[in-house]
């Protein structure tokens, strides 16, 4: 199953479903839409997706794991997750499943030297790569990347408390703690979504607050 979470997504959406559906000819797309003001829900069920909507916006943390437990739900074996605003090539969901022989989590690792991340974003991913590996206790690529494929034996075991951006970071830290694989392979990343959802301070202190849990415990 391949698992979208989409937050007022309606303009880019369609064309990372049917780019999904290509990539994944067998695999079922679910887009799970965060309480969307626009037309995100209509975008992914043209595209083919299905479709569970959150009335109100619960963070895409709470929409991963809304998610994952349909996949569960359905028996699935592996999950790919990607974003929703075409960062993510779909053509490499095939390397990252094919990755999962011999990991249980894999993450599409983004060149930040190449890829065109802005220079304070390939900062701020850098440090945050080195904390989740250190509380993760195991090297990680590249924490910040939203594009995985998942064990279904991962997503039994592993359930973050956190429900917004800072949940694929805790995700990760119980994933290696539980004795999980974690190994990724290399994607390309454009950055031509028309917006972020993510608040630098407000996301920054919730990443703060995860790590004092993390470290704590």
């Amino acid at each position: 199953m391949v698992v979208i979470p989409a937050r007022d997504a309606e303009a880019t959406l369609g064309a990372v479903v049917r780019g999904m559906k290509k990539a994944l000819p067998e695999a079922t797309v679910l887009v799970v839409d965060d309480g969307s003001t626009d037309a995100t829900s209509e975008a992914a069920r043209d595209a083919g997706a299905d479709v569970i909507r959150h009335e109100v916006n619960r963070g895409k943390g709470a929409a991963l794991q809304t998610g994952f437990d349909e996949a569960s739900r359905r028996g699935v074996e592996s999950v790919i997750t990607l974003d929703a605003d075409g960062q993510h090539d779909p053509a490499c969901a095939p390397g990252l499943l094919g990755a999962l022989d011999a990991s249980d989590v894999v993450i599409g690792s983004r060149d930040r030297d190449r890829s065109g991340m802005p220079w304070i974003r390939r900062a701020t991913n850098s440090v945050m790569t080195s904390i989740v590996s250190g509380l993760a206790g195991t090297k990680i690529e590249d924490t910040q990347s939203g594009y995985r494929a998942i064990r279904s034996e991962v997503l039994a075991a592993v359930r973050p408390g956190s429900f917004r951006f800072e949940y694929e970071s805790e995700f990760l830290i119980e994933a290696g703690r539980k004795g999980f694989r974690i190994g990724s392979v290399p994607i390309p990343t454009l950055y031509n979504a028309p917006r972020s959802h993510i608040d630098p301070f407000r996301d920054t202190v919730r990443f703060i607050r995860l790590l004092f849990r993390r470290w704590t415990h």
